[in-house]
């Protein structure tokens, strides 16, 4: 299954070149629909979005969104991303779907493709909101067969977070843009020399670093066209056993034995850790955990760069009884400056705006110092395979990469199953 239109470049263009930001809503009375006069039209919005310590981000839009909509009430249903598709899936498989709901985008297709979505196109008419707020190409990532389902809401990318402390005391320069692999195992060894309680690096080892990882080593986990898997090909036995090696070998990332529970970013918040692998979401927490000096840069490659891009979308579910109310709300979350500050603000994620001086900002705070980094790994970005069976394929690699992690399977036999398992079980 090929993708509509990859929203990578989509928010490289967005971000990278100057454009006049257009308001996402035009004043079209003050009404909402369904609402009227009368009491405020509840809204149910199912996210995963504001789980955690963002929540108070996710609240302060409520606030100014229901500030400039009084007739609208929005009712939060927050939900941890590991257990939010499981509930719901449940949610609309019993009739109850959510008035509006976060859709990521390697979720996206499957959802549109069960018709559980409602198309967006009559009501961002009817509602007045100016499509030019977001990139023509960004909009169309959230279409399928031509329908607008969804808003892009937020981005976010993964990045090489390290200790300068650490870097210091091992005498290792820190890392450059131009790293490989190469320079990255060698600092991760010295930091692991300094003694048993240090690890030079935590890169986990799933399905979502997996399929980067091995891009960054010229492999892919399907063909360009995504007729066919290529999981049992030499780049990709290459690539998970590099991975694997630095558990199990130089052992300069720990086992799940080793870690004792501990999270990885605990780990790094300790300053027990080199580098680490992981999103910009971090951001907040550890510019305000870390007692120690650390930043970030682009994360190495090898044959090529390869980065992370993740995306999150907002939809409506097509049984919601108030369309246009929920159309505001997601208009008011995707494309409002106020929307779009609060996020900057508080370095959640970011806004998929044409903004210039909204984004501006973020360049401006700081911890880390090299927040261009963010926008410099949108240069090497690329996306996971987007098929309707999406969890199925992603719990089969997973497995597989496990038993690698774990030693039960070597990386090449592990490969070979799971490569022989999507074959069966995952159409394409």
């Amino acid at each position: 299954m090929k993708r509509n239109i990859p929203l990578a470049a989509a928010l490289i263009a967005a971000l990278i070149t100057v454009g006049a930001f257009a308001a996402g809503q035009k004043d079209t009375g003050g009404t909402a629909g369904p609402a009227g006069a009368g009491a405020p039209v509840e809204i149910v919005f199912s996210n995963f979005q504001g789980s955690g310590e963002v929540s108070v981000h996710l609240d302060a839009m409520v606030e100014e969104f229901e500030r400039q909509n009084p007739d609208i009430k929005i009712k939060l249903e927050t939900v941890g991303y590991n257990d939010y598709f499981t509930q719901l899936q449940t949610r609309i498989a019993g009739g109850k779907a959510p008035d509006c709901f976060d859709l990521n985008y390697e979720n996206f297709v499957s959802y549109a493709k069960k018709g559980v979505l409602l198309d967006l196109k009559p009501y961002i008419d009817s509602t007045g909101f100016d499509v030019t707020a977001l990139d023509e190409r960004a909009l169309a990532a959230f279409s399928a067969d031509g329908i607008q389902y969804g808003l892009p809401a937020s981005f976010s990318t993964v990045l090489l977070f390290y200790n300068k402390d650490l870097f210091d005391r091992a005498g290792v320069s820190y890392p450059t843009a131009d790293w490989t692999w190469k320079e990255e195992q060698a600092a991760a060894e010295k930091i692991r020399a300094l003694g048993d309680r240090y690890w030079g690096l935590i890169h986990p080892v799933h399905f979502w670093e997996f399929y980067k990882v091995t891009r960054q080593n010229g492999g892919a986990l399907m063909n360009e066209a995504e007729t066919r898997f290529t999981m049992d090909s030499p780049q990709n036995r290459e690539t998970l056993s590099f991975m694997v090696d630095r558990i199990r070998k130089s052992n300069v990332m720990p086992s799940d034995a080793q870690m004792a529970g501990a999270g990885e970013w605990d780990m790094f918040k300790t300053g027990r850790l080199g580098m680490l692998v992981t999103g910009i979401w971090a951001f907040p927490e550890f510019a305000r955990d870390c007692t120690f000096a650390w930043d970030v840069e682009v994360e190495p490659g090898m044959k090529e760069k390869a980065t992370h891009f993740f995306a999150n979308g907002l939809v409506i579910s097509k049984d919601t009884k108030h369309p246009e109310a929920a159309m505001k709300w997601l208009a008011f979350m995707a494309a409002s400056r106020e929307a779009a500050a609060i996020r900057v603000n508080a370095g959640w994620e970011l806004p998929a705006i044409t903004d210039e001086t909204v984004l501006a900002d973020y360049l401006t705070k700081d911890n880390p110092a090299n927040r261009k980094a963010v926008f410099e790994s949108l240069k090497y970005i690329v996306m996971p395979p987007v098929v309707e069976q999406a969890s199925e394929m992603t719990d089969i690699v997973n497995r597989s990469l496990q038993a690698a992690r774990e030693g039960t399977k070597t990386p090449a036999q592990a490969l070979k199953d799971a490569q022989a398992e999507l074959d069966s079980k995952i159409k394409l």
